[in-house]
Formats: structure tokens, C-alpha cells, sequence
């Protein structure tokens, strides 16, 4: 985690809120097709939950700054 925290931490604000709403796309898009079509890597949804949390953290600790 402390690899993908350094490099949120060397981009912007803006970069990071567009990043964080392609992850939101993507958790939503995962979230349809597992009903359907279950993946062999059941622990991706919780992977990109992750870096998601990840992200909103530094982004919350800039607009802190």
C-alpha cells in the first residue's frame, strides 16, 4: 500500500477526484456483473474498495493542506 499511497500523493487534486470517479465506474460496473457472470478473482471488488479508501484518504489529506 505504502507504493500506490506515494504515487496519489505525487499527483494533484483533480487528477485524484477523476481517478477516484473511475474507480466509483468500475466498483459499479463490477458489482452488476458479478450476479451475472461471477469472476474467478472473487477479491477484486474488495481490491479496488481498497485503493478507493486509499485514494479518498490522500485526497482528503491535500485538501487539508
Amino acid at each position: 500500500m505504502r507504493k500506490i499511497t506515494k504515487t496519489y500523493s505525487e499527483k494533484t487534486s483533480k487528477e485524484l477526484e477523476k481517478e477516484a470517479g473511475l474507480i466509483r465506474e468500475e466498483i459499479a460496473k463490477a458489482q452488476l456483473s458479478f450476479k451475472s457472470n461471477p469472476p474467478k478473482d472473487t477479491n477484486s471488488l474488495v481490491k479496488k474498495r481498497k485503493q478507493l479508501a486509499v485514494l479518498l484518504t490522500v485526497l482528503s489529506e491535500k485538501k487539508a493542506v
